[in-house]
């Protein structure tokens, strides 16, 4: 079947959530307390050891062919505009708001910063000079900024509209 990568991921979650429940329905069914005394069959929770670990390999199974294809696809598809593979952005991304954070800093600071030190009684006025050109640092923020969200757009876009296939 054809999917787009946010398809795909919806699939994975549909899956994951459904391998957890079985687990969690095999936890509550496999074992159970009964009584001395008490018919331990009248009390036997419906359970079926073979049944269940087939359900398990098989969501396994999907889970893997699904995550081997989105890999494939962002490992081989290039995003429009930034000549980089999907798996590439999905580092790059993480990096630009790195850079952007830093700069957002380092451009909130002022010139000249007084600090006032108290060493024993005596008060030693101190300042903190900026060793960088914050007009500098402005423009490469906004440069930075634009690129972010550029980039999240257009890998928003693939992940919305770009198929591939995945054998389930």
């Amino acid at each position: 079947m054809t999917y787009t990568s946010a398809e795909a991921a919806k699939l994975l979650r549909k899956l994951n959530d459904n391998y957890q429940a079985l687990i969690d329905k095999e936890e509550l069914s496999r074992e159970f307390h009964a009584a001395v005394g008490e018919d331990v069959e009248s009390v036997r929770p419906a359970y079926d050891y073979s049944a269940v670990q087939a359900q398990l390999d098989t969501i396994q199974a999907q889970v893997r062919r699904i995550k081997h294809a989105i890999n494939v696809f962002n490992t081989t598809h290039i995003v429009p505009g930034f000549d980089m593979t999907v798996d590439e952005m999905l580092v790059h991304i993480p990096q630009l708001t790195k850079k952007k954070e830093k700069l957002s800093v380092m451009r909130a600071q002022l010139p000249k910063t007084r600090v006032v030190a108290y060493h024993g009684t005596s008060n030693i006025i101190d300042y903190i000079y900026l060793n960088y050109d914050l007009e500098a640092v402005e423009a490469d923020y906004e440069r930075v900024s634009d690129e972010l969200s550029r980039a999240q757009l257009a890998l928003d876009k693939v992940n919305q509209t770009e198929t591939f296939e995945i054998d389930l």
